[in-house]
């Protein structure tokens, strides 16, 4: 638990350096259209489903997935979290 919550802190160090213009992002994790869409396909849930999930008006989903809308905030990080490890996270979502 201990090396977890070290390398936690490590991250938010890094992104207070990042904020700071004082290191480059190693990555950057950007959400179009296409990528919200495939997200949600790779769930297996409907449009319905998975805005109710993420705790979203099913409009907003759809504006996002039709590039109308970019999620921003926890949204994207949420995003990114189901992109990246999508079991875990649809578990803790639905628990």
């Amino acid at each position: 638990m201990s090396k977890f919550f070290d390398e936690l802190m490590e991250s938010v160090q890094q992104m207070d350096e990042i904020v700071r213009g004082e290191r480059l992002p190693s990555r950057e994790f950007h959400v179009d259209a296409l990528q919200v869409k495939e997200i949600r396909k790779a769930t297996g849930l409907t449009q319905a489903k998975f805005a109710a999930l993420i705790d979203v008006q099913l409009g907003t989903l759809r504006n996002w997935e039709q590039g109308r809308r970019e999620p921003t905030g926890p949204a994207k990080a949420l995003l990114k979290a189901i992109h990246n490890d999508p079991v875990h996270v649809l578990n803790a979502l639905a628990g």
